[in-house]
């Protein structure tokens, strides 16, 4: 099972035709692709998933999120590296923005 996993908007700019965004995740940030939501803003959160932005969510939604998805200690693991400034994470409560479901019959989760 994969989850969207919710952060902030940082940057927006257009790729080769597709617009982009620079979004963070507690202190680790990744780019993500904004073509279903094309008329999202620097500042608003979303959930992402597999690299898609899918939907907007408010900011204590998406810190308690955070925070929940940090608690089962698959974050850091999700997103392949840990916070770039350590107390950027501790500023929001959160180490990073992804997460999956543990495998349970030995068979990789996608």
């Amino acid at each position: 099972m994969c989850l969207g996993v919710p952060g902030r908007i940082d940057s927006i700019r257009d790729d080769r035709g597709t617009t982009m965004a620079t979004v963070d995740f507690g202190g680790i940030r990744k780019e993500v692709c904004l073509a279903y939501l094309p008329d999202a803003q620097v500042g608003e959160y979303t959930l992402v998933h597999v690299g898609f932005a899918i939907t907007r969510i408010d900011e204590e939604s998406a810190m308690e999120t955070l925070a929940l998805i940090r608690s089962i200690g698959n974050l850091a693991e999700e997103l392949g590296e840990e916070p770039a400034h350590p107390s950027e994470a501790a500023d929001v409560g959160v180490a990073a923005g992804g997460g999956r479901a543990a495998p349970t019959d030995g068979e990789g989760v996608t």
